[in-house]
């Protein structure tokens, strides 16, 4: 959903216009995208869900994108990170192991850095790499947006960052209002499928096929009056025969065949897969599967806009696995809590075979905020009229809300459910401002808001029954743990979870994660080894000094490696200065340490130099964490890792960057500049072969500098997004030459200099491209350019 199309949403929005207290709203630049970090929150506000995903801060709607990918579970969602009301939609992002403990992400997609209208769609996972897009060891993140036509963004780097494909361009033109492409791999006729809601001549979608992902072709359309927004079209199996199965926004479905080009169903009439309010701004809406679920489980979450709190508005549904069963309406659709709830399981309580009469109350003495009831009652022998749980109950009789089955009108919480073999079984997932009610093993399901009352006295339950009595067979209540904070939001790190803080307070930012101490302060991960290569990017802010600790204790003791605003780079253990290396370090400045150690033997590097600027021993302590340290003030550290990933480059001393914000991730250098930034060894040269890998991730151009001065002023030959490879120097273009250079794809140059000839290859090619001569510059520095934009350097090579 994209507009705001009808009353009671714009109701809605009109009693949300209150702002987030974050800076301003603005489309944003690249060279501060992403837009990040959030207010800081410890998720335990009133009526925060704690296992019910909700935006950090900001409003979010619909789930857009939902894929596993590379280990992870991606949920993108339509969001305002700028306020409390729907407005200048960017695609929120959040992570997760295990569709249950979700860790904010930095915004996916930016107006004004990603081209188009981001509205609702879809994404996969390009396991096969049929779009070509594919650079490195990940598998392509897809996607797909836009109004009235698509759009298509990529991401190689894990839903890091994005890139626009063929600038933003649509590639499919709808010529009437559509939106909320969905796209599904049609495993059968190997090639991709989608539909987008259009009103072209009314309510359907139109269906398109692939074979590679960018290139469209229209198939057919399917028209229905219910089939309003946010199409989802996914296959399941019944009775080991395929079917498909086409929803609406509104949770309506239909279920029938798909050909590859035409939809089909001879049940016309929708079923409703879940019961709650199902409109724009309601309980259950928009739902979206995922892509590329491990195990072939079709797994579906739904945006909840009731929910709301004083920095953020709307939460998604608890995931729930989908199944296909019959009835004699034809194959249903069930609904069940994924399997993952359970690392959230703390104490519970069973009863067997209990008579639950008026004035009685089996969970008497049990107060809970956050939890799970799963009963079955024996409907045929009851003589109840009414009978079920008061949830949040207090001593004068009042609760926040009743669940109850009514046996005159064959009801639970209001909706239709027949009994079952005489039986009617209810499960309940009880959050802060939601609760989810399912029976007869997933057929049935209400999603709800509600503000739940989490003070001390209204946390009873009340199980009750009225006008006689009714046989509760089984019931088991258990108590449900938060979800929140087991993994870093923008601390980019190998290292395992959880983290914790011993001393300062640590904070995420844009940056990585940021300390501000007043002494020693220390934050560690829960990895721990003796012998490893170790490494990080050290940003010092007010903070005399700040570091990567390692082979520490709980609270930090072990060893550190600093740089230290004194001038010097220190290796540390508490009570002793084992070894100082002096070199300027200024405030404000950004540096890669990487630590090696092998037994007592603990070398230090500097900035990607190949010789350690400290080589010492020590035998005091021989393991333990891994995490980083901040001495007075604020510094921020990021890409912690662990491994001999980083930046592989020729032998040189310490590397200095020249504008622009310089770290070094797992797969090479990552520049960062809104003009040229520079990041120059002090290796220098006159007649050579230099050689590289590189990428605009985001942005406009990246290349390798050479023959340079500390500043940067030399000869660069670059990839540029503009559809050239540049050979310049400052005040004149000296050659070009055109061929297109697409976002994200790596690009291998080769620069080979004698005298004044210049000679550019590119992606290994036989013959040079650019062939060109200058005499301004006769020798200098070898190094890595970026312009206007994120870039990536790897693989750099001189002979």
């Amino acid at each position: 959903m994209v507009r705001i199309a009808r009353v009671s949403l714009v109701v809605l929005l009109a009693a949300l216009a209150v702002f987030v207290p974050v800076a301003p709203a603005s489309a944003g630049t690249v060279a501060d995208y992403p837009e990040f970090p959030y207010p800081a929150t410890t998720y335990q506000e009133p009526f925060r869900g704690q296992f019910h995903f909700s935006s950090q801060a900001g409003w979010m709607n619909d789930p857009n994108g939902l894929v596993y990918a590379n280990g992870l579970y991606h949920f993108f969602y339509q969001h305002n990170p700028h306020g409390l009301e729907w407005d200048t939609m960017h695609w929120g992002h959040a992570t997760s192991p295990d569709l249950v403990h979700w860790t904010q992400k930095p915004i996916a997609l930016e107006p004004g850095v990603h081209p188009g209208t981001l509205f609702s769609g879809g994404g996969v996972v390009d396991r096969d790499n049929t779009s070509g897009l594919k650079t490195g060891a990940l598998d392509p993140i897809v996607v797909f947006t836009n109004t009235d036509g698509v759009s298509v963004y990529y991401s190689n780097d894990n839903g890091r960052s994005f890139q626009p494909y063929d600038q933003g361009r649509k590639q499919i033109e709808i010529p009437a209002e559509s939106r909320d492409p969905k796209v599904v791999w049609d495993a059968a006729r190997h090639r991709w499928a989608m539909v987008v809601w259009s009103n072209r001549g009314g309510y359907g979608v139109d269906l398109y096929t692939s074979p590679d992902l960018l290139h469209w072709s229209f198939a057919s359309r399917y028209a229905a009056d219910w089939l309003f927004e946010c199409p989802d079209l996914f296959p399941m199996t019944l009775d080991g025969v395929q079917q498909w199965v086409l929803t609406s926004g509104t949770s309506e479905y239909v279920v029938g065949s798909f050909d590859g080009t035409t939809f089909r169903t001879d049940r016309p009439q929708p079923k409703k897969m879940n019961q709650g309010t199902t409109f724009a701004g309601g309980t259950f809406y928009a739902a979206e599967t995922f892509s590329n679920a491990p195990d072939g489980r079709v797994v579906q979450m739904a945006w909840q806009g009731g929910n709301r709190g004083s920095t953020w508005t709307g939460d998604a549904t608890f995931p729930a696995e989908l199944k296909l069963v019959g009835s004699p309406d034809g194959p249903r659709i069930t609904r069940t809590p994924v399997t993952e709830l359970d690392s959230l399981r703390a104490d519970s309580r069973s009863w067997q075979n209990q008579p639950v009469s008026p004035g009685t109350n089996l969970f008497g003495g049990i107060l809970a905020d956050t939890y799970e009831i799963t009963a079955t009652f024996d409907v045929a022998s009851a003589t109840a009229g009414q009978f079920g749980f008061a949830l949040h109950s207090r001593s004068d009789g009042s609760a926040d809300r009743t669940v109850a089955y009514d046996r005159a009108a064959g009801t639970l919480y209001g909706k239709p459910l027949a009994p079952t073999n005489g039986e009617v079984t209810m499960r309940l997932l009880v959050d802060r401002g939601q609760l989810e009610v399912f029976g007869d093993g997933g057929r049935f399901s209400v999603a709800d808001n509600v503000n739940f009352d989490s003070a001390a006295v209204s946390q009873g339950i009340r199980l009750f029954a009225t006008g006689g009595q009714v046989r509760l067979k089984s019931a088991k209540f258990t108590r449900l743990s938060t979800s929140w904070g087991t993994a870093q939001s923008t601390l980019e790190s190998t290292l395992a979870g959880p983290w914790h803080a011993a001393g300062g307070s640590w904070t995420d930012t844009s940056g990585g994660k940021q300390a501000q101490a007043g002494g020693d302060a220390f934050y560690l991960s829960a990895s721990t080894a003796a012998d490893a290569v170790y490494q990080g990017d050290v940003r010092l802010d007010t903070a005399q000094a700040a570091g990567l600790t390692f082979r520490a204790t709980d609270d930090g003791a072990g060893y550190t490696a600093n740089i230290d605003t004194s001038g010097v780079v220190k290796l540390w253990r508490p009570g002793r200065d084992i070894a100082t290396y002096a070199t300027p370090i200024a405030a404000g400045s950004t540096h890669h340490l990487e630590v090696r150690t092998t037994g007592a033997r603990i070398q230090v590097l500097l900035d990607h130099g190949t010789t350690p600027v400290i080589d010492a021993t020590d035998d005091v302590y021989a393991s333990g964490r891994f995490g980083a340290n901040a001495y007075h003030g604020t510094a921020t550290v990021q890409n912690l890792n662990t491994g001999p990933g980083g930046l592989d480059a020729f032998t040189s001393g310490a590397w200095t960057a020249r504008g622009g914000t310089w770290t070094t991730t797992p797969d090479g250098l990552r520049g960062r500049s809104p003009d040229n930034g520079f990041y120059l060894s002090d290796r220098t040269g006159t007649d050579f072969t230099y050689d590289g890998d590189v990428s605009v991730t985001n942005g406009t151009a990246a290349g390798l500098t050479f023959r340079a001065a500390a500043d940067g002023t030399g000869y660069t030959a670059n990839v540029d997004s503009s559809g050239v490879v540049k050979l310049w120097r400052p005040g004149r273009d000296i050659a070009t030459y055109a061929t297109p250079i697409t976002e994200g794809r790596t690009y291998h140059l080769t620069v080979r200099t004698t005298g004044t000839r210049i000679q550019v290859w590119l992606d290994h090619g036989a013959t040079p491209i650019i062939d060109a001569t200058d005499t301004a510059y006769a020798a200098g520095r070898f190094g890595v350019n970026g312009y206007a934009g994120n870039t990536l350097a790897q693989h750099l090579a001189v002979t």
